[in-house]
């Protein structure tokens, strides 16, 4: 079986002197890889009506668990923003519904974020949809395939964030 990354290193080997071919073959397909989910994840989205930064919060607060809500602190830091950044991402999920934000025993600069049902159903939704697309690339490999795919991935992953 060829596919596109063959042909290229075909016509490089021939082009450069010294150039590894396996590691050409390998860093072309994880390119190609990393298009094609960036792109499935920009259709997904589109298709579930959310910006990646909406997906972004909305993951945040699932992340956390039940009841789904941090402090405005704990999700600017984990998304990297200022609070001020933060603020105005909230108010278009607020006014959609999938967040609200509330006062903590009348305390106003005690503030907490929750995820709505709204704002769950949605996330899940395009959780599901992202998923399928996923399964979809994933199917061709055997389960041992995938867990050998797996930890060969860690190993460059964790090599990078060392």
């Amino acid at each position: 079986m060829r596919d596109a990354i063959d042909d290229h290193v075909e016509l490089w080997a021939g082009q450069l002197d010294g150039l590894d071919p396996t590691r050409e073959a390998i860093i072309g397909r994880l390119m190609l890889l990393g298009r094609h989910l960036s792109g499935t994840r920009r259709v997904t989205l589109g298709a579930s009506g959310l910006k990646h930064w909406q997906y972004k919060v909305l993951l945040m607060l699932r992340r956390a668990g039940t009841p789904y809500e941090q402090s405005p602190s704990q999700l600017a830091d984990q998304l990297g923003l200022t609070r001020g950044a933060l603020s105005a991402r909230l108010r278009p999920l607020e006014e959609a519904g999938w967040i609200t934000r509330t006062s903590e025993n009348g305390d106003r600069r005690r503030v907490r974020v929750r995820l709505t049902a709204a704002g769950l159903s949605t996330w899940e939704r395009h959780t599901g949809a992202e998923g399928s697309a996923e399964e979809a690339l994933l199917a061709l490999l055997t389960p041992a395939e995938r867990d050998q795919l797996a930890g060969l991935l860690r190993k460059l992953v964790v090599r990078t964030t060392a």
